[in-house]
């Protein structure tokens, strides 16, 4: 396996209207839609639109949602053999809210994606022993993600972490360092440090903070601003990709799902980050999360527009 996914499958129902309801409000929608979602499935999903082999370790329930999301995981192209259908959970949902100008606010319900445990990684021991890369993020158990990384360097992979949803707490210095690459997005990485970047140099100074806390590469995701990369190698900032924009929910996904296929490609550091860049600005033209990934080929036109 190429490039292995460790994390949540969700099934996402997503709701479109003018602006996103106050607290106490309801109001009138344009339309909905459901679909694949769960960060650990969109990057899975992300992968696979874009060519590499990507497997998907985690969990659903035992019903009609985990049905549905398995069906639109295998229609990517990717292995879903080691996803377990857990009879004593409920498949993960995500309530999504997405505004006219493309901002989301999102409720997301675990279920079977909290049940992940050291099982799923034993399971799962040969293909981690086999992957180049491996995706993580935080919406399983972090003891099992965790160990999931360690199997993975320990045979010469690249880990990967989508510090997302970042706890209230911030991550240790071990967590940190238990991964080659860490991807906050801006809230995520005023978790984790304490302040929100906004302009490149914030997220260059950001992105060293986060190394001196442990992290060997950090890539702070400034949104319509780009992206800073602080790494043992060196600094630089990558400007975004100009789009319209009409739903952002997956572009943090995409991003790290580009950023995965490229550097398992062989690229290096910076080329890298500027297809995970295009791939996560090509996200954003598109609804849903999941079904928004681009294809190798919309990422070729627009690196070369």
């Amino acid at each position: 396996m190429t490039i292995a996914v460790f994390g949540s499958i969700n099934l996402d129902i997503i709701a479109y209207g003018g602006r996103l309801p106050r607290p106490g409000e309801t109001i009138h929608g344009t339309s909905y839609r459901l679909g694949l979602g769960g960060k650990g499935a969109n990057q899975a999903a992300a992968v696979a639109r874009l060519g590499s082999r990507a497997g998907m370790i985690g969990r659903t329930g035992d019903d009609a949602f985990a049905a549905t999301a398995l069906d639109e995981l295998a229609s990517y192209g990717v292995d879903t053999a080691l996803v377990l259908r857990d009879a004593s959970s409920a498949t993960g949902i995500a309530l999504i809210g997405v505004d006219a100008k493309g901002e989301n606010a999102i409720t997301v319900i675990a279920g079977a994606n909290h049940a992940v445990d050291a099982s799923d990684v034993e399971r799962a021991r040969a293909t981690l022993s086999q992957a180049k890369v491996l995706l993580l993020q935080l919406e399983v158990p972090l003891v099992a993600s965790l160990a999931a990384a360690a199997i993975v360097r320990s045979s010469g992979g690249l880990v990967i972490l989508d510090p997302a949803p970042a706890p209230a707490l911030g991550l240790s210095s071990e967590t940190l360092a238990a991964a080659d690459i860490v991807t906050p997005n801006e809230s995520e990485t005023a978790t984790l440090i304490g302040w929100t970047p906004h302009t490149p140099e914030d997220g260059l100074g950001a992105a060293r903070e986060l190394r001196a806390k442990g992290a060997r590469t950090a890539i702070v995701k400034l949104g319509a601003t780009g992206c800073a990369v602080s790494s043992p190698d060196g600094e630089f900032c990558v400007p975004a990709f100009p789009v319209k924009a009409i739903d952002t929910v997956a572009a943090g996904d995409c991003f790290n799902g580009g950023l995965a296929h490229a550097l398992a490609l062989g690229q290096p550091l910076a080329e890298a980050v500027r297809f995970a860049a295009a791939c996560g600005a090509l996200a954003t033209t598109k609804p849903g999360a999941a079904a928004a990934a681009p294809t190798a080929q919309e990422v070729a036109r627009l690196l070369t527009a």
